[in-house]
């Protein structure tokens, strides 16, 4: 088997590594809120209230910790309006747009297999509560 080399001699990333500053990308990628928020934000900007209703479930306090880290992560813009109460809109920065298509592919992937993986789901409930019969 051969081994896998290390990427950073080369110049480059290798989130295999645990010391690999793309992991914390990976972190933010991975997270549901960071998901939906740059799924939500494909069709074009939204205000803070209409990304809340959209995204069913999400604190006020766990959509602006994301919000805050996608900007941070250069992924979105916030654009803030001098007005009373002032608008605050948010949009997808190319880099954003370049993301959000792969978790586009996960979100489409996840909702058109939802049904084999709950099959799979109770089958493997059903199997684990049955006690465990040595090989023969």
């Amino acid at each position: 088997m051969e081994t896998i080399p290390d990427l950073r001699a080369c110049g480059g990333a290798d989130a295999y590594l645990r010391g690999c500053a793309s992991r914390t990308v990976l972190d933010v990628l991975a997270n549901k809120w960071t998901c939906l928020i740059l799924g939500a934000l494909v069709p074009g900007r939204m205000r803070f209230g209409e990304l809340k209703r959209r995204l069913d479930g999400i604190s006020q306090k766990s959509l602006t910790k994301a919000l805050r880290e996608l900007e941070r992560d250069g992924l979105l813009h916030r654009s803030v309006y001098p007005t009373i109460p002032p608008r605050v809109e948010y949009r997808l920065t190319d880099l954003g747009r370049s993301a959000a298509a792969l978790v586009w592919a996960i979100r489409g992937w996840a909702e058109e297999h939802l049904d084999e993986i709950v099959v799979a789901r109770n089958a493997y409930d059903v199997s684990s509560t049955r006690e465990v019969q040595p090989v023969e």
